[in-house]
């Protein structure tokens, strides 16, 4: 499975568990950190523990195995490191406390609109 075929897995599985205002960022161009990086709100504490569980079963399930989880008792932000994908669901809060959008503005918008309903 590529970078890019993980990450729109994880905006599907995000999507079908009714993460909010997803966003699929290339940013293999402007960092070493990763090639993408995935990012979701979840309605409050429960759903965004409940969305980060998912993604990692379902990746589990198509033998894709997180290296490393931050943040899972805090509830309002925890990070998904897939090595060559980050996912960062938060509480709709923290999200804008934090403004990775706008850290993250040079990097590229992937169109998900095919695996995610709007």
């Amino acid at each position: 499975m590529t970078s890019l075929e993980t990450a729109r897995a994880i905006a599907h599985v995000l999507d079908a568990r009714k993460g909010l205002d997803i966003r699929v960022i290339r940013i293999d161009d402007i960092s070493v950190l990763a090639d993408y990086m995935v990012i979701a709100t979840g309605n409050s504490s429960t759903h965004v523990k409940s969305l980060a569980d998912n993604v990692e079963t379902a990746l589990d399930d198509m033998g894709v195995s997180v290296s490393h989880i931050e943040g899972y008792r805090s509830n309002s932000w925890i990070l998904l490191d897939y090595v060559d994908v980050i996912v960062h669901v938060f509480s709709d809060e923290s999200r804008k406390y934090y403004d990775l959008d706008r850290l993250w503005e040079d990097g590229e918008d992937v169109d998900i609109s095919d695996v995610i309903s709007d």
